[in-house]
């Protein structure tokens, strides 16, 4: 079988399975059972000044009859006193010595507060830190989270500050509300970062009573915005992750976070770069024993795939990544319907006619309803093949090619050696 062990910026876990820094970690009691439950690590619920918390506190975004698609929450840092959080660390750790816990920490924005927490906290065994400055509700309107985490310069002297004194190693979570992630992790790396995490919760209003008129959740018919999490982010998280990866200046190991749900969204972020990935909001759907069909499921996985390690799967897509400039744009496909299998709902044809290229026909043959799609019309765009809901009746094939690879980028640069040329020719 495969080695699903980790080495994480020299923190060590049995498996990638990290519980994220959130209502599952609050207490040792919680992340013990987590432990037995075979999950290989735990960052613990945010430490700090502990705050008083709100009710009610969640909220969910259901689709199409799937529950909890998305996830809203209002809810803050610990409101449990430091002391009994560090005794829980303490006795957790020494309980499960070989897997990984790590401390989330937020303070104000001050040396000495990052000072003060850090010796104290590292000072019952703990594998590691998470800085965070991702929270965006609450916190974030005290000067801490993601008010923090926007502000790169502020991202950059906390982790320096956090680094002095720490002794394991430091994490920065990134907080995804900002135009580009890539500028905050720069900054975490300037400040001495040994890893990165991402993403941490989006801003978000869940909903609205329409009974009521009240917020969806609501404090006393009040409401505020909250982080959004779950299902609904994973392709925000993952767009995240790349993007850090394949930049030459972040150089650290990645944390992802961001709608992890089972054994194949965890093997897509270790495709894009990730070492390690958390999870939240499926355990808090559907419980700790979750994490038994994603060891068995990876597992399997990387032996269907010959690999040794999950360390070998890390960052695999991630030279595939790139900006739209560096697309071939003579690269073509087309869709191809089976009649055979299409059970004549007409949703491609449909979709194709109202809102995309009409390369859809509609014929019958010996009496029998019939699609057919002409090629030659066809852009390749793929919406008749995500609109139809019969498996295989829709397929995109690739067409022979009949020009070379050509780039926007290769192209633009054609064009301007073409231009400049002629304009040599005119002098």
């Amino acid at each position: 079988m495969a080695d699903l062990s980790i080495n994480f910026a020299g923190i060590k876990s049995p498996n990638p399975f990290w519980l994220a820094s959130a209502p599952p970690t609050n207490s040792g009691y919680q992340v013990q059972r987590a432990f037995e439950a075979g999950w290989g690590g735990a960052v613990w619920k945010t430490l700090g000044d502990p705050i008083l918390n709100v009710t009610s506190r969640f909220a969910a975004v259901s689709f199409n009859g799937q529950r909890v698609a998305g996830f809203n929450n209002i809810e803050l840092i610990t409101d449990r006193p430091l002391e009994v959080n560090l005794k829980e660390i303490y006795e957790t750790k020494k309980r499960f010595p070989n897997h990984a816990i790590i401390a989330s920490l937020m303070v104000e924005p001050k040396a000495e507060k990052w000072h003060e927490i850090v010796k104290k906290v590292q000072a019952v065994g703990v594998d590691g830190f998470e800085l965070n400055f991702g929270c965006p509700h609450g916190m974030a309107e005290r000067g801490m989270g993601s008010a923090s985490g926007q502000v790169p310069e502020l991202v950059e002297k906390q982790t320096y500050w956090a680094k002095e004194y720490a002794e394991v190693p430091v994490i920065v979570k990134l907080t995804p509300n900002i135009t580009d992630i890539t500028l905050t992790a720069e900054a975490a790396i300037r400040g001495g970062a040994d890893a990165i995490s991402m993403i941490n919760t989006i801003n978000s209003l869940a909903g609205v009573d329409l009974n009521s008129w009240n917020t969806i959740p609501h404090v006393g018919n009040k409401g505020a915005h909250g982080g959004y999490c779950g299902p609904a982010v994973k392709p925000i998280a993952l767009n995240m992750v790349g993007e850090c990866a394949r930049n030459p200046l972040i150089n650290v190991p990645i944390s992802g976070i961001g709608g992890i749900s089972n054994w194949q969204d965890a093997a897509e972020f270790i495709l894009m770069g990730s070492t390690s990935v958390q999870i939240c909001t499926a355990a808090m759907h559907h419980g700790f024993s979750i994490v038994e069909d994603m060891i068995d499921g990876l597992s399997n996985y990387l032996d269907e795939k010959g690999l040794a390690s999950v360390t070998d799967l890390v960052g695999k897509t991630v030279p595939k990544y790139s900006d739209w400039g560096d697309l071939d744009l003579n690269y073509k496909i087309v869709a191809e319907i089976n009649n055979d299998i299409c059970i004549n709902c007409n949703k491609c044809h449909i979709a194709c006619e109202d809102t995309s290229h009409q390369c859809i026909d509609l014929y019958s043959e010996n009496g029998r309803p019939m699609l057919k799609v002409r090629e030659e019309d066809c852009v390749g765009c793929n919406l008749c093949s995500i609109v139809c809901p019969a498996e295989g009746a829709i397929t995109m094939k690739e067409l022979p090619r009949t020009q070379a690879t050509m780039t926007w980028n290769e192209r633009q640069s054609l064009l301007a050696g073409f231009s400049a040329n002629n304009s040599n020719v005119v002098r």
